[in-house]
């Protein structure tokens, strides 16, 4: 595959994400053309000693000083606690706003180096280098940043986007299979909500898409790049509604996330069981027909995700349904979910009796 761009359109704050292999080595030009002249790395602990140092290698040949963060990876690391860890040792090495930011690793560092970035000396530019695939489809593009409370997922952060996106697609193949299986709940996701083209595409190469084919791996990034950078362009700060069609399943998935403890199970996957209920409560409040979200499973499971908790101790749904009441869509205590309406396209729905959420809940019993 060749590299390839996908364009944010924001105004003044319009940035690029460029997708190909081997696009790490381009991360200093890329930075330098930009004007920065130090680079802060912040990097997941799980590569350091490849992709994290691959980028800062770049940044050094291109004349620029580096200094390298680490951050361990896991929901853990999304915390206060950290957030101020590395506030601090920039605060020690005297980073200034001809510094820049560069997150390396998954949605977590994303995440965190995001709200870093933003916060630190009222704003620093950031660089997404998203090494899995969870977060070159998804969190590194469209500026949300956050970390997570004990009551709730996401709940303090800020809309600060990018200088750009660098998504090396070679960097998928060094994935551990689990962690790869989460990333495509996401590609699935984008199917479901806005494009049946993908969806189908997702059903009949199911097969290639595990084995990590190169040209599927920059087919569906590509895709999901340009489904998500739409959205972002038409709805930065979710004010229309637009952009919240992008969190079909995770009302239900970040509750299963902050139920079951952060990391038992990871994103994706909570997401992936977070769709299967979405598509029944549709189903069972007449949106669509029970075929539809049978569809959805049988994709999911061709992708290896689970539509269901593991077998063990399980939340109860009204501790379930407690956890979606603080959620960010909640309006006025009510709930509200993104739900399907037919394949390739979802809408914001409220005023569900909580007594359905319940039923739907009820059948992971």
């Amino acid at each position: 595959m060749a590299a390839c761009i996908v364009r944010v359109e924001l105004a003044d704050r319009s940035y690029e994400i460029a997708i190909g292999p081997g696009m790490l080595a381009s991360a200093g030009h890329a930075l330098r053309e930009a004007g920065c002249r130090r680079g802060v790395i912040i990097a997941d602990t799980g590569v350091l000693a490849t992709h994290a140092a691959t980028v800062e290698g770049s940044l050094r040949h291109a004349g620029l000083e580096t200094l390298m963060l680490p951050v361990h990876r896991g929901e853990a690391s999304k915390s206060v606690s950290e957030a101020e860890r590395l506030w601090e040792a920039m605060a020690e090495a005297a980073v200034d706003r001809g510094t820049h930011v560069i997150a390396v690793g998954g949605g977590v560092v994303g995440d965190l180096a995001g709200f870093v970035a933003a916060t630190f000396a009222r704003g620093l530019p950031v660089w997404q280098v998203p090494t899995t695939l969870v977060a070159q489809v998804d969190s590194a593009i469209g500026g949300k940043t956050g970390i997570n409370l004990r009551a709730g997922k996401n709940l303090v952060g800020a809309f600060w986007q990018p200088r750009g996106v660098i998504a090396d697609i070679d960097t998928l193949r060094t994935l551990p299979e689990r962690e790869y299986v989460s990333g495509m709940a996401e590609v699935a996701k984008y199917g479901m909500i806005l494009d049946e083209l993908l969806f189908e595409r997702l059903e009949s190469r199911a097969g290639a898409i595990l084995a990590r084919d190169p040209v599927e791996l920059g087919a569906i990034v590509r895709r999901s790049a340009e489904l998500k950078a739409s959205v972002v362009s038409r709805d930065e700060h979710e004010r229309t509604g637009l952009r919240a069609i992008l969190n079909y399943g995770h009302t239900f998935g970040h509750a299963y996330e902050n139920a079951v403890g952060y990391g038992t199970l990871l994103h994706g996957e909570a997401v992936a069981i977070g769709m299967a209920d979405a598509a029944e409560l549709a189903v069972r409040i007449g949106r669509i027909p029970a075929d539809l979200a049978l569809r959805q499973d049988a994709l999911l499971t061709a992708l290896h995700l689970p539509t269901r908790l593991p077998p063990g101790p399980k939340p109860s749904p009204e501790d379930l349904v407690a956890l979606m009441a603080r959620d960010k869509k909640t309006l006025h205590g009510r709930l509200r979910f993104i739900l399907p309406t037919r394949l390739g396209e979802v809408e914001l729905v409220d005023g569900i009796d909580s007594s359905v959420v319940l039923d739907v809940l009820n059948r992971l019993s």
